[in-house]
């Protein structure tokens, strides 16, 4: 009688990958993470699984309903949704343990669970880093987390792209000089000046209440044109005397003067006055990376600064400045443009260990282990099958050297090398042989 089969399938929105794209995508996580590091962050992982009350502190509505949430026993708990909130509530909870300025990066997964489709997914990796203050912190460090966006993408290979900086607090205050009220609404659709253009912009700020007149101020404001100093010496000509205003023209200033220092050429960064981030938690420094050549692909990093992170959890004031990129939609998205030119082997193996026969197997292993001491990485193949089968194994894998151990081998103490590239075989040492590969 035979068994049902259940066909092997995957549930929208989540990302799997074949071995050779997999060893490509997490050669661009390490060169994330090794970015991270070089600038002094310390890494944390927080659980997958947090509670409901601690993801929901800060109250519903579009994350509540994208959020994965159920129940075990008594315990109501979400996956969580980003990496923001549990660095909150990480910090507000080890706060007597850790130094401040806190530097932290954190590359993990995150769910939401948002309508499918292509280019989105309800499972991805997010990779943030954040300078944490207790009670303050210098805006120089909004300088800094640019630069790392800039030294991460060089050293993902990238020359062409820009990073968009504004300031909420322009912004705000130039919205508090048109009296109007609620500015985070006004913010969020001008946030979305790329995606529906000037029309949808101006439709939607009429629909929240605007006058005509200050609807065209706005895009008239947010439309200023000319370098980054020629941008800052208009907003000050403006001479609006709010304190909010003033505050986040030095601010953006101080950014831009220190981002010189931190050496981020002219040619990748722009005073770009549409860049609100959606996100009502942003005070100060926002900011948006694009790729010049492919901007259909959106904002590839995104971030800025906040005045409270953890303000649900404690009493604390914790100012904080951080970045995120989407590591899964970006591979996703970088696949799709044809720019990852996927030179990335099949296998991480570099020599492959063939004994002849089964009589030369525990010789075979010495020699993997040897191999592997000197950080060469090996595996042996065990199959009983025919010698052109076990370098077909080789050739499919595109793994660059063999070892072949027969008789002859163990006797004299030495190993068969072979260049699967070229195709030449010679006796030598086991030494000499790790110095070959090496």
């Amino acid at each position: 009688m035979s068994k049902d089969i259940v066909k092997p399938s995957t549930l929208p929105g989540f990302l799997e990958l074949l071995p050779q794209d997999q060893i490509l995508f997490n050669k661009i996580k390490d060169t994330i993470r090794n970015t991270y590091e070089k600038h002094g962050f310390i890494p944390i992982d927080t659980p997958l699984i947090e509670k409901s009350e601690v993801l929901l502190a800060k109250g519903g509505g579009e994350t509540e309903k994208q959020i994965y949430r159920f129940t075990k026993g008594d315990t109501d708990m979400s996956l969580r949704f980003d990496l923001t909130v549990p660095l909150a509530r990480f910090v507000a909870q080890h706060f007597s343990e850790l130094t401040f300025p806190y530097r932290r990066y954190h590359i993990g997964k995150v769910y939401r669970g948002e309508r499918s489709q292509r280019g989105r997914f309800r499972e991805f990796y997010q990779c943030d880093v954040d300078i944490i203050g207790n009670g303050k912190l210098s805006v120089i460090y909004d300088a800094e987390i640019l630069s790392i966006i800039y030294s991460t993408f060089k050293n993902l290979g990238f020359e062409d792209f820009t990073i968009r900086i504004n300031n909420r607090k322009i912004l705000n205050g130039f919205f508090g000089s048109l009296h109007i009220k609620n500015t985070v609404d006004v913010l969020r659709t001008i946030d979305k000046l790329e995606k529906i253009g000037e029309k949808g912009v101006t439709a939607e700020l009429t629909d929240l209440g605007l006058s005509k007149d200050a609807t065209c101020k706005i895009l008239s404001f947010i439309k200023i044109q000319g370098s980054v100093e020629e941008k800052l010496e208009a907003l000050k000509s403006l001479d609006l005397k709010t304190e909010i205003f003033q505050e986040g023209i030095k601010e953006l200033a101080t950014v831009i003067d220190y981002i010189k220092s931190f050496g981020v050429p002219e040619k990748n960064y722009i005073l770009d006055l549409t860049i609100a981030r959606g996100l009502d938690y942003y005070t100060g420094t926002v900011c948006e990376t694009f790729l010049d050549d492919y901007p259909e692909i959106g904002s590839v990093c995104s971030g800025g600064r906040y005045e409270n992170l953890a303000e649900y959890y404690t009493t604390q004031k914790l100012p904080g400045v951080g970045i995120s990129i989407g590591l899964t939609r970006l591979f996703y998205q970088l696949k799709e443009a044809g720019l990852l030119r996927n030179h990335a082997p099949c296998t991480l193996t570099k020599v492959l260990v063939v004994p002849m026969d089964d009589n030369c197997n525990e010789y075979s292993i010495k020699v993997a282990n040897a191999l592997r001491e000197s950080g060469i990485i090996s595996e042996v193949y065990f199959e009983d099958v025919k010698i052109g089968k076990k370098l077909n194994y080789a050739n499919k894998l595109n793994i660059p050297y063999t070892v072949l151990i027969g008789e002859e081998e163990i006797k004299s103490h030495v190993v068969s090398l072979k260049d699967m590239k070229t195709g030449s075989q010679e006796l030598v040492t086991l030494d000499n042989a790790i110095k070959t590969v090496k």
